[in-house]
């Protein structure tokens, strides 16, 4: 089967993630960790704290040198200055040494984007640029609270290419009232764009009802209708279709790539390997003091209050547990199964300390999943039951 990107063994690996809650607007559809900063924000305080995060990381985890990747995520991170993006890179760089190897990539949105910014984060140290750019279509895009549109989207995504030589871009299907008709244009449109500005990455998610969102409530009370789970599934087929027609290949439920342009730090999460979540709400998965141990982490979500508690005792961690070899297992399959290269049977019977084989070969049987040596996966009927699949596999 498929082996995405050149390394593919992620259990030596680590990446950090670094959350920034911070956004010029909510979108109705988003249930991330996100606030608008209604009184300003203090860039240098906000810097400090990060960093004095990373310094406790540093003192606490047994991680390796040299980080696979580094992930600035949010909210919207294209609101940070390139000065405190530069002082965090430093920080890491200190602790666990940047090398040409590792990817450093930062989430935009295209109203918040210039090319002297994107210079500057580039010369910060950031190689790999994310856009939110969710739609080619205006109304659309109104229709989803974002802040830009298209002609903005157009513009931040040729700036990006002339910044980075990485760069990748979001779109969401199954939006209300989208046709597969008006997504094949849609994406028609995409691939001609990513054809002409060099892209080798695209991100195209599914539109889901989240709890507690605007999108949530209008849909309770029938403002909001969806697309049948047939015209989704169709419009998934056609975004297979057209975009493996231009050299891109869904690597991952919602990801698709030319050949060794994956995202390797979502890479690492699906590979299940060690990753630091720094930063409100963000989680991690830390190295324990064997090597079977595996440490989950989670920090204080409200900015406010993880500032309070950064400042008081060095981090926000409200959570660090370890994780027993079933939650490892499980853990390991939620997210490797998402891949199409699959999981390792061995290193998952490693890690649960139990054979899998006899709960998969039903699954063979169906058609859901394959096998080949040591590897199995979900086939592409078996990806739109992958929910199914897991209730059977999980314990």
């Amino acid at each position: 089967m498929h082996d995405s990107g050149a390394r593919n063994n992620a259990e030596n690996d680590f990446g950090i993630y670094i959350h920034w809650p911070f956004c010029v607007s909510k979108c109705p559809y988003c249930d991330f960790n996100s606030h608008v900063a209604r009184d300003g924000i203090d860039s240098d305080l906000w810097t400090k704290m990060l960093r004095t995060e990373l310094d406790s990381l540093n003192r606490q985890a047994r991680f390796p040198k040299n980080p696979v990747s580094v992930f600035f995520g949010g909210g919207t991170p294209s609101l940070m200055a390139s000065d405190s993006v530069a002082a965090l890179l430093e920080t890491i760089d200190t602790h666990w040494g940047i090398n040409a190897e590792t990817e450093i990539s930062l989430e935009a949105n295209p109203e918040s984007v210039s090319k002297e910014k994107l210079q500057a984060y580039r010369s910060a140290g950031v190689n790999r640029l994310s856009l939110g750019v969710q739609s080619f279509d205006d109304s659309a895009l109104r229709a989803l609270g974002r802040p830009h549109d298209v002609a903005q989207a157009l513009s931040a995504l040729h700036t990006a290419r002339e910044c980075f030589e990485r760069v990748s871009f979001d779109l969401i299907y199954a939006r209300p009232q989208q046709s597969v008709a008006d997504w094949r244009a849609e994406l028609s449109r995409a691939m001609e764009l990513a054809s002409e500005e060099g892209i080798g990455h695209i991100s195209l998610y599914q539109l889901t009802i989240e709890p507690g969102t605007a999108y949530a409530r209008w849909h309770g009370n029938g403002q909001l209708r969806l697309p049948s789970d047939e015209t989704a599934l169709k419009q998934l087929e056609l975004a297979d279709e057209l975009c493996s027609q231009a050299g891109f290949e869904r690597y991952e439920v919602s990801n698709y790539a030319r050949a060794g342009e994956e995202c390797r730090h979502n890479l690492l999460y699906w590979r299940y390997g060690f990753y630091a979540g720094i930063g409100p709400g963000a989680h991690g998965r830390l190295p324990g003091e064997s090597p079977r141990e595996r440490i989950a982490t989670e920090t204080v979500r409200d900015p406010a209050q993880w500032l309070e508690q950064v400042s008081r005792s060095g981090n926000g961690v409200i959570r660090k547990e370890p994780l027993s070899p079933t939650q490892q297992g499980d853990e390991m399959l939620l997210m490797g199964l998402r891949l199409r290269e699959g999981v390792c049977l061995q290193r998952y019977a490693r890690a649960a300390s139990t054979d899998i084989s006899g709960k998969i070969d039903p699954l063979l049987k169906e058609g859901l999943l394959w096998r080949s040596g040591d590897k199995f996966g979900c086939t592409p009927r078996g990806n739109t039951v992958l929910d199914n699949i897991l209730a059977q596999l999980l314990t």
